[in-house]
C-alpha cells in the first residue's frame, strides 16, 4: 500500500523549550484509520501538526504522500479539524456557509458553480445535517457543530482527515454518534484518518490502530492489545 505519512527519526522542541518528541519513526498507509493517544503534554498534537507540515522537525524527516510535509503541494486536500474549532468571524454563519468555505479553498479565484453546490449539499448530508443547513452554527449543539466542521473538511474531497480532540466538550451520546459517523465515512470514502485524543472510550471499537505517544512512541498496534490502559494512556510506563 502507498504511504500517506512517514516519520523518520523525527525530533522536535519548541524554541528555548525541552524536547517534545524524540526518535519518532512511524508509517501510516493510505486509507488507514489511526488513533493517536497520550497524556496532556505528551506530544500528540505536535505530532499531528508535524504530519500536516504546520511545524518543522528539529531533526529527521516527515513525508506526506511521498512529499516533504511542509512542502506538500495539494494542501486544499488536507482536512483539518483543530482543537476547539471556531468560525473566526463575528457574523453568525450558517452550516451551509461554513461548509461552502471549505469548498472555496479549492478555487480561491473563482466562483462556486453547480458542481460545487452539489458537493456542499452532499457533505452536509453525509454528516446528517441537511435539516440544519440554514441554521446558524451558534444555535447548534457542540456535537452538531463538530459535524459541520467535519463536513467543511470533507467538501474538498480530502486525501487525509486530521481531527484533534474532536470529542472535547461534547456529551457521551454525541461522542458515540461522532464515532459511528467517522466509521461510516471511513468505510464509504476510504480516506486516511488521523484521530488525536486523550480519551477513546467512544471510538475504541472503530479505530484500526493506536499509536501511544509520550515523547516517544511507546505503543503501536491494535487497541485490543493494550488492555487496562486504553482509557488512561498516562498509566503506561516506559
Amino acid at each position: 500500500m502507498p504511504l500517506a505519512l512517514r516519520f523518520d527519526g523525527v525530533e522536535f522542541a519548541y524554541p528555548h523549550g525541552p524536547p517534545v518528541l524524540r526518535e519518532i519513526d512511524l508509517q501510516v498507509e493510505a486509507g488507514e484509520f489511526l488513533a493517536i493517544a497520550g497524556p496532556n503534554g505528551g506530544g500528540k498534537t505536535t505530532l499531528l501538526r508535524l504530519a500536516l507540515g504546520l511545524e518543522h522537525p528539529f531533526r529527521g524527516r516527515v513525508e506526506l504522500f511521498g512529499e516533504p510535509a511542509e512542502r506538500f503541494h495539494d494542501r486544499a486536500r488536507l482536512g483539518y479539524l483543530a482543537q476547539r474549532a471556531q468560525l473566526g468571524i463575528q457574523a453568525p454563519a450558517t452550516v451551509r456557509e461554513v461548509v461552502a468555505a471549505g469548498r472555496s479553498a479549492l478555487k480561491p479565484f473563482g466562483r462556486l458553480g453547480a458542481n460545487d453546490r452539489e458537493a456542499i449539499d452532499r457533505a452536509i448530508d453525509r454528516v446528517g445535517l441537511t435539516a440544519y443547513a440554514t441554521r446558524p452554527l451558534t444555535r447548534l449543539s457542540g456535537g452538531q457543530q463538530q459535524r459541520a466542521f467535519i463536513a467543511k473538511a470533507l467538501v474538498a474531497d480530502p486525501k487525509l482527515l486530521a481531527l484533534d480532540e474532536p470529542i472535547a466538550g461534547v456529551d457521551v451520546e454525541a461522542q458515540e454518534a461522532l464515532a459511528e459517523l467517522l466509521a461510516r465515512l471511513h468505510g464509504e470514502l476510504g480516506v486516511t484518518i488521523l484521530y488525536v485524543s486523550h480519551e477513546f472510550g467512544a471510538i475504541e471499537h472503530v479505530v484500526e490502530r493506536l499509536v501511544l505517544v509520550r515523547q516517544r512512541i511507546v505503543f503501536d498496534g491494535p487497541p485490543a492489545q493494550l488492555p487496562g490502559v486504553w482509557h488512561d494512556p498516562s498509566h503506561v510506563h516506559v
